[in-house]
Protein backbone atom coordinates (compact mmCIF):
# COMPACT_ATOMS: atom_id res chain seq x y z
CA UNK A 1 0.00 0.00 0.00
CA UNK A 2 1.40 3.44 -0.68
CA UNK A 3 1.06 6.30 1.69
CA UNK A 4 0.94 9.85 0.54
CA UNK A 5 3.45 12.15 2.52
CA UNK A 6 1.04 14.10 3.81
CA UNK A 7 -0.31 10.77 5.72
CA UNK A 8 3.30 9.21 6.64
CA UNK A 9 3.56 12.87 8.85
CA UNK A 10 0.56 12.86 10.57
CA UNK A 11 0.93 9.04 11.49
CA UNK A 12 4.28 9.67 12.86
CA UNK A 13 2.82 12.98 14.73
CA UNK A 14 0.50 10.91 16.48
CA UNK A 15 2.71 8.02 17.60
CA UNK A 16 4.95 10.25 19.32
CA UNK A 17 2.34 12.63 21.47
CA UNK A 18 -1.25 12.52 22.47
CA UNK A 19 -3.07 15.22 20.18
CA UNK A 20 -7.04 15.64 19.94
CA UNK A 21 -8.05 14.68 16.46
CA UNK A 22 -4.90 12.51 15.25
CA UNK A 23 -6.22 8.95 13.80
CA UNK A 24 -8.30 10.63 11.18
CA UNK A 25 -7.48 13.02 8.35
CA UNK A 26 -9.40 16.03 7.43
CA UNK A 27 -9.85 16.76 3.66
CA UNK A 28 -7.92 19.93 2.01
CA UNK A 29 -9.50 22.96 2.77
CA UNK A 30 -12.17 21.27 5.17
CA UNK A 31 -12.90 22.50 8.96
CA UNK A 32 -11.72 20.66 11.43
CA UNK A 33 -14.51 20.37 14.24
CA UNK A 34 -13.57 22.64 17.35
CA UNK A 35 -12.09 20.19 20.24
CA UNK A 36 -12.21 23.50 22.79
CA UNK A 37 -14.23 22.33 26.01
CA UNK A 38 -16.01 25.69 27.12
CA UNK A 39 -15.49 26.17 30.85
CA UNK A 40 -18.46 25.30 33.19
CA UNK A 41 -20.21 28.66 34.39
CA UNK A 42 -18.93 29.77 37.91
CA UNK A 43 -21.53 28.83 40.61
CA UNK A 44 -23.71 31.67 41.74
CA UNK A 45 -22.20 33.27 44.81
CA UNK A 46 -23.16 32.14 47.80
CA UNK A 47 -24.47 34.50 50.90
CA UNK A 48 -21.42 36.41 52.40
CA UNK A 49 -19.40 34.95 54.96
CA UNK A 50 -17.22 37.17 57.51
CA UNK A 51 -13.71 36.41 57.57
CA UNK A 52 -12.38 34.28 60.78
CA UNK A 53 -12.56 36.23 63.86
CA UNK A 54 -9.21 36.77 65.78
CA UNK A 55 -7.58 33.58 66.77
CA UNK A 56 -9.05 31.63 64.06
CA UNK A 57 -12.42 31.89 66.65
CA UNK A 58 -15.94 31.89 64.90
CA UNK A 59 -16.04 35.56 64.11
CA UNK A 60 -19.21 37.69 65.79
CA UNK A 61 -21.12 40.37 64.12
CA UNK A 62 -24.12 42.29 66.33
CA UNK A 63 -24.85 44.89 63.26
CA UNK A 64 -23.94 45.82 60.11
CA UNK A 65 -22.38 49.30 58.98
CA UNK A 66 -23.85 52.61 59.97
CA UNK A 67 -22.30 54.59 57.32
CA UNK A 68 -23.90 52.25 54.67
CA UNK A 69 -27.16 53.74 54.30
CA UNK A 70 -30.61 53.58 56.59
CA UNK A 71 -30.76 49.35 56.35
CA UNK A 72 -32.13 47.37 59.48
CA UNK A 73 -32.05 43.63 59.73
CA UNK A 74 -35.45 42.14 61.63
CA UNK A 75 -34.45 38.21 62.78
CA UNK A 76 -36.79 35.96 64.13
CA UNK A 77 -35.73 33.01 66.22
CA UNK A 78 -37.88 30.24 66.22
CA UNK A 79 -36.87 28.27 69.87
CA UNK A 80 -38.11 25.08 70.77
CA UNK A 81 -35.71 22.52 73.03
CA UNK A 82 -34.83 19.20 72.14
CA UNK A 83 -37.14 18.12 75.17
CA UNK A 84 -40.55 20.34 74.17
CA UNK A 85 -42.32 17.77 72.23
CA UNK A 86 -44.48 16.33 74.42
CA UNK A 87 -45.73 20.45 75.09
CA UNK A 88 -45.78 20.89 71.18
CA UNK A 89 -48.01 17.34 71.04
CA UNK A 90 -50.48 18.37 73.82
CA UNK A 91 -51.49 21.64 71.83
CA UNK A 92 -48.76 24.76 72.71
CA UNK A 93 -47.53 26.64 69.74
CA UNK A 94 -44.16 27.24 69.11
CA UNK A 95 -44.94 28.00 65.22
CA UNK A 96 -46.15 31.62 64.58
CA UNK A 97 -47.91 31.73 60.89
CA UNK A 98 -49.83 34.76 61.43
CA UNK A 99 -46.81 36.43 61.59
CA UNK A 100 -44.94 34.76 58.30
CA UNK A 101 -47.86 35.78 57.06
CA UNK A 102 -47.23 39.46 58.11
CA UNK A 103 -44.18 39.75 56.77
CA UNK A 104 -45.18 38.65 53.45
CA UNK A 105 -48.09 40.56 53.49
CA UNK A 106 -45.85 43.58 54.14
CA UNK A 107 -43.25 42.44 51.67
CA UNK A 108 -40.33 42.23 54.54
CA UNK A 109 -37.59 40.62 54.25
CA UNK A 110 -36.26 38.44 57.12
CA UNK A 111 -33.77 36.20 58.35
CA UNK A 112 -35.38 33.05 60.37
CA UNK A 113 -32.59 31.45 63.01
CA UNK A 114 -34.59 28.27 63.27
CA UNK A 115 -33.71 25.20 65.89
CA UNK A 116 -33.65 21.79 63.78
CA UNK A 117 -35.86 20.77 66.69
CA UNK A 118 -38.74 23.61 65.09
CA UNK A 119 -37.97 22.27 61.72
CA UNK A 120 -38.66 18.59 62.90
CA UNK A 121 -41.52 19.31 64.40
CA UNK A 122 -43.07 21.86 61.85
CA UNK A 123 -41.80 20.82 58.63
CA UNK A 124 -44.60 22.30 56.10
CA UNK A 125 -43.82 25.47 57.62
CA UNK A 126 -40.16 25.28 57.75
CA UNK A 127 -40.10 24.38 53.90
CA UNK A 128 -42.25 26.99 52.87
CA UNK A 129 -40.08 30.00 54.48
CA UNK A 130 -37.11 27.83 53.29
CA UNK A 131 -38.02 28.53 49.79
CA UNK A 132 -39.66 31.72 50.31
CA UNK A 133 -36.83 33.93 48.77
CA UNK A 134 -38.07 36.71 50.53
CA UNK A 135 -36.51 35.02 54.11
CA UNK A 136 -33.30 33.06 54.65
CA UNK A 137 -33.08 30.49 57.15
CA UNK A 138 -29.64 30.21 59.79
CA UNK A 139 -29.04 27.68 62.44
CA UNK A 140 -30.18 28.74 66.32
CA UNK A 141 -28.66 25.19 66.94
CA UNK A 142 -30.43 21.92 66.84
CA UNK A 143 -31.87 21.09 70.84
CA UNK A 144 -31.76 25.00 72.20
CA UNK A 145 -29.46 24.14 74.78
CA UNK A 146 -27.06 26.37 75.98
CA UNK A 147 -23.33 27.24 74.77
CA UNK A 148 -22.47 28.44 78.23
CA UNK A 149 -23.21 27.67 81.82
CA UNK A 150 -25.58 29.94 83.16
CA UNK A 151 -27.86 31.00 80.46
CA UNK A 152 -31.12 31.69 81.62
CA UNK A 153 -31.62 28.31 83.01
CA UNK A 154 -31.52 26.60 79.78
CA UNK A 155 -29.49 23.35 79.66
CA UNK A 156 -26.09 23.24 79.05
CA UNK A 157 -24.50 21.53 76.04
CA UNK A 158 -21.30 20.03 76.84
CA UNK A 159 -17.93 21.21 75.03
CA UNK A 160 -17.69 18.27 72.60
CA UNK A 161 -21.31 18.43 71.70
CA UNK A 162 -21.31 21.78 70.36
CA UNK A 163 -20.50 21.58 67.15
CA UNK A 164 -22.41 18.53 66.38
CA UNK A 165 -25.63 20.15 67.80
CA UNK A 166 -24.98 22.95 65.00
CA UNK A 167 -24.74 20.15 62.33
CA UNK A 168 -27.21 18.28 63.42
CA UNK A 169 -29.96 20.97 63.24
CA UNK A 170 -28.15 21.78 59.15
CA UNK A 171 -29.49 17.90 58.80
CA UNK A 172 -32.58 18.70 59.65
CA UNK A 173 -33.02 21.62 57.59
CA UNK A 174 -31.98 19.53 54.68
CA UNK A 175 -34.30 16.65 55.59
CA UNK A 176 -37.44 19.12 55.40
CA UNK A 177 -36.50 20.83 52.05
CA UNK A 178 -35.04 23.83 53.52
CA UNK A 179 -33.10 25.60 50.45
CA UNK A 180 -32.31 29.51 51.51
CA UNK A 181 -29.77 28.90 53.91
CA UNK A 182 -27.23 30.79 54.83
CA UNK A 183 -24.33 29.96 57.21
CA UNK A 184 -24.89 31.93 60.29
CA UNK A 185 -24.86 30.50 63.58
CA UNK A 186 -26.97 32.23 66.80
CA UNK A 187 -26.47 31.29 70.06
CA UNK A 188 -29.71 30.01 72.37
CA UNK A 189 -30.08 33.04 74.46
CA UNK A 190 -27.32 35.00 72.61
CA UNK A 191 -24.85 33.45 74.82
CA UNK A 192 -21.11 32.37 73.83
CA UNK A 193 -17.59 32.40 74.70
CA UNK A 194 -14.33 31.58 73.62
CA UNK A 195 -14.79 28.09 74.03
CA UNK A 196 -18.00 28.06 72.67
CA UNK A 197 -16.41 30.34 69.41
CA UNK A 198 -13.73 27.71 69.07
CA UNK A 199 -15.95 24.87 69.19
CA UNK A 200 -18.03 26.17 66.08
CA UNK A 201 -15.15 27.52 63.71
CA UNK A 202 -14.76 24.35 61.98
CA UNK A 203 -18.54 24.88 60.80
CA UNK A 204 -17.61 28.02 59.00
CA UNK A 205 -20.23 30.15 60.28
CA UNK A 206 -20.69 33.78 61.29
CA UNK A 207 -22.23 34.13 64.61
CA UNK A 208 -25.29 36.66 64.45
CA UNK A 209 -26.31 38.49 68.11
CA UNK A 210 -27.75 42.10 67.48
CA UNK A 211 -27.86 45.41 68.90
CA UNK A 212 -31.37 45.85 69.82
CA UNK A 213 -32.89 43.49 72.14
CA UNK A 214 -37.43 43.81 70.82
CA UNK A 215 -38.51 42.53 74.93
CA UNK A 216 -40.74 40.16 73.00
CA UNK A 217 -39.97 37.35 74.76
CA UNK A 218 -43.30 37.01 77.08
CA UNK A 219 -44.49 40.70 76.66
CA UNK A 220 -47.90 41.02 76.81
CA UNK A 221 -48.19 44.61 75.50
CA UNK A 222 -47.26 45.08 71.75
CA UNK A 223 -46.79 48.85 72.53
CA UNK A 224 -43.96 48.76 74.79
CA UNK A 225 -42.35 46.21 72.69
CA UNK A 226 -42.43 48.19 69.69
CA UNK A 227 -41.30 51.88 71.14
CA UNK A 228 -38.68 49.72 72.46
CA UNK A 229 -37.21 48.59 68.64
CA UNK A 230 -38.31 52.13 67.43
CA UNK A 231 -36.04 54.05 70.14
CA UNK A 232 -33.43 51.28 69.63
CA UNK A 233 -33.13 50.91 66.06
CA UNK A 234 -30.38 53.04 64.03
CA UNK A 235 -28.36 52.09 60.42
CA UNK A 236 -27.47 48.75 60.06
CA UNK A 237 -28.99 47.44 63.41
CA UNK A 238 -29.92 43.59 63.96
CA UNK A 239 -33.18 43.37 65.94
CA UNK A 240 -33.78 40.26 67.42
CA UNK A 241 -37.59 39.24 67.82
CA UNK A 242 -39.54 35.89 68.52
CA UNK A 243 -41.39 33.88 66.26
CA UNK A 244 -42.77 31.24 68.81
CA UNK A 245 -46.48 32.13 69.70
CA UNK A 246 -46.77 30.46 72.95
CA UNK A 247 -43.81 32.65 74.04
CA UNK A 248 -44.32 35.65 72.41
CA UNK A 249 -47.78 36.46 71.60
CA UNK A 250 -47.22 40.28 70.76
CA UNK A 251 -44.62 39.87 68.48
CA UNK A 252 -47.42 40.16 64.90
CA UNK A 253 -48.70 43.24 66.18
CA UNK A 254 -45.22 44.87 66.91
CA UNK A 255 -44.48 43.95 63.39
CA UNK A 256 -47.26 45.43 62.05
CA UNK A 257 -46.64 48.49 64.03
CA UNK A 258 -42.67 49.42 63.63
CA UNK A 259 -42.61 48.17 59.61
CA UNK A 260 -44.69 51.27 58.37
CA UNK A 261 -42.90 53.46 61.04
CA UNK A 262 -39.11 52.51 60.42
CA UNK A 263 -39.62 52.31 56.44
CA UNK A 264 -41.39 56.04 57.02
CA UNK A 265 -38.13 56.98 58.56
CA UNK A 266 -36.46 56.11 54.91
CA UNK A 267 -35.16 52.78 56.66
CA UNK A 268 -35.35 49.96 54.27
CA UNK A 269 -35.27 46.18 55.51
CA UNK A 270 -32.59 43.55 54.26
CA UNK A 271 -31.91 40.12 55.85
CA UNK A 272 -28.50 39.19 56.92
CA UNK A 273 -26.50 38.49 54.66
CA UNK A 274 -27.09 41.73 52.54
CA UNK A 275 -25.85 43.10 56.11
CA UNK A 276 -22.86 40.91 56.32
CA UNK A 277 -22.36 41.85 52.25
CA UNK A 278 -21.28 45.53 53.17
CA UNK A 279 -19.25 44.38 56.12
CA UNK A 280 -15.17 45.17 55.30
CA UNK A 281 -14.86 41.60 57.14
CA UNK A 282 -16.98 39.64 54.59
CA UNK A 283 -14.02 41.05 51.60
CA UNK A 284 -11.34 39.81 54.05
CA UNK A 285 -10.81 42.66 56.18
CA UNK A 286 -11.07 43.30 59.89
CA UNK A 287 -13.51 41.90 61.73
CA UNK A 288 -15.53 44.60 63.52
CA UNK A 289 -18.74 45.38 64.46
CA UNK A 290 -18.60 43.21 67.51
Amino acid sequence: MIFSVRRILVLALCAGSVLTGCGSETAPGARRPSTTVSPAPDPPPGPPVMAPGPGGLTPVLTHGRRDAGRTVALTFDADMTADQGARAAAGERFDNPGLIAALRELKVPATVFMTGRWAEQYPDQARSIGRDPLFEVANHSYSHHAFTADCYGLPTLAPERMRSDAERATRAFDAVGVRHQVPYFRFPGGCHDERALRALAPTGATAVQWDVVSGDAFATDAGAVAHQVLDGVRPGSVVVLHCTRSAAPTTERVVRDVVPELRGRGYRFVKVSELIGQHPAAAGGPVAGR
